[in-house]
């Protein structure tokens, strides 16, 4: 059986920033060397050119390296960053470490565990199509049996980071006689988080494995906990399974739901209740008592340039991207059910939740 979590959220004060981190180990609250995964934001354009995304990485590795971690260790560890923190979102990480199980009755509870696990290298003319699909589908079958989690049902959240399409990496396909799915390395970052997603929800038994040319084009086929980023920074899949089990025990639990669409605020609170706090029927920010650790979310302009009958120009603005612009929407959406602006938001969200929503999976500390 895994050993129990612990799970804090810190600030980022500046670019290559990890203090937040150094000061929890420095006080105690949770080990370098048993820190298993990081997801966080930071505050580049969250593009293919994003450059941040590396500097957060080396910061908070080099962190855990000072505070006694073995360096060929900490070299695994999966961190996930999702680069842009457009509107209000604020740059923050969170992290997950393992602790001592406790000896009291949490054990018998459904309580926090995760599980990570690295896939097969991934050819860049596999992004986006059936290779990448079963490649992704068996590494979160491994990182399900790392967390102890036999269930599919108990899955709530899989936070994956898988490499999109570079120029090098276009030209490298060609040089073996091989196409790539797009040639667009912006349009790549879609297409390699709905691949991936679709490699989720294969996995989980949410859908059939799905055909080529269903990728991207048939938005009825997705993962309801799938959180997808792609980047320049890896050529394999980083898969972070996090679900709940018996007999880790502890004080977290999490718990998942879904956006219908941009402003769905009920969907967000759905996943705090599955996640475990007892909320009245119209819920206040006042009523999470503080017990909220973060939110998890991604997010999708609508393909039909609407929400709720209503006409945006988002899809068709050609000075900000939509990607920037649904990010700070429901970034604004979700702080608002928080109070707290440090919320994980992503965006590209093809096959991760219903079309124009996306999925949302809330930690929260039951204490």
């Amino acid at each position: 059986m895994p050993d129990a979590i612990e799970v804090r959220k810190v600030p980022i004060h500046s670019v290559a920033d990890a203090s937040e981190l150094a000061k929890l180990i420095d006080e105690g609250v949770m080990a370098a060397d048993r820190v298993v995964a990081i997801i966080g934001k930071t505050e580049g354009n969250g593009g293919v050119n994003d450059y941040t995304r590396i500097i957060a990485d080396r910061a908070f590795r080099e962190v855990l390296v000072e505070k006694g971690a073995d360096p060929a260790k900490v070299k695994e560890i999966p961190i996930v960053w999702s680069g842009g923190t457009d509107g209000v979102i604020s740059p923050h990480a969170t992290i997950f470490a393992t602790t001592d199980a406790p000896d009291d009755a949490t054990k018998d509870e459904q309580r926090l565990t995760v599980g990570f696990a690295m896939s097969e290298v991934l050819l860049p003319e596999e992004i986006g199509r059936s290779g990448m699909v079963s490649k992704v589908a068996d590494a979160v079958k491994v990182a399900m049996e790392r967390a102890g989690i036999t269930d599919v049902a108990d899955v709530h959240y899989v936070q994956t980071k898988t490499p999109l399409l570079t120029l090098s990496t276009i030209e490298d396909a060609k040089s073996r006689g091989k196409d790539v799915f797009t040639e667009d390395t912006l349009y790549s970052m879609d297409v390699s988080n709905g691949g991936t997603a679709l490699g989720i929800a294969v996995a989980l038994g949410e859908i059939e494995m799905p055909t080529d040319d269903q990728v991207l084009k048939d938005r009825t086929l997705f993962s309801s906990v799938a959180s997808c980023s792609s980047g320049v920074e890896l050529d394999r899949a980083q898969v972070v399974v996090v679900g709940n089990a018996t007999g880790v025990g502890g004080r977290y639990r999490i718990g998942h739901s879904v956006m219908t669409d941009a402003l769905d605020q009920d969907g967000l609170w759905e996943s705090i209740r599955v996640a475990g706090l007892d909320l009245p029927e119209r819920p206040r920010t006042s009523d999470l008592d503080g017990r909220v650790v973060n939110l998890f979310l991604k997010c999708e302009a609508s393909q039909d340039g609407k929400v709720r009958g209503r006409r945006n120009a988002m899809l068709d603005d050609s000075d900000v991207h939509w990607h920037r612009q649904i990010k700070a929407a429901v970034g604004g959406v979700a702080a608002a059910v928080t109070g707290d602006p440090a919320i994980f938001v992503s965006v590209s969200a093809a096959h991760q939740g219903p079309e124009g929503g996306g999925p949302v999976a809330a930690i929260v500390d039951l204490g």
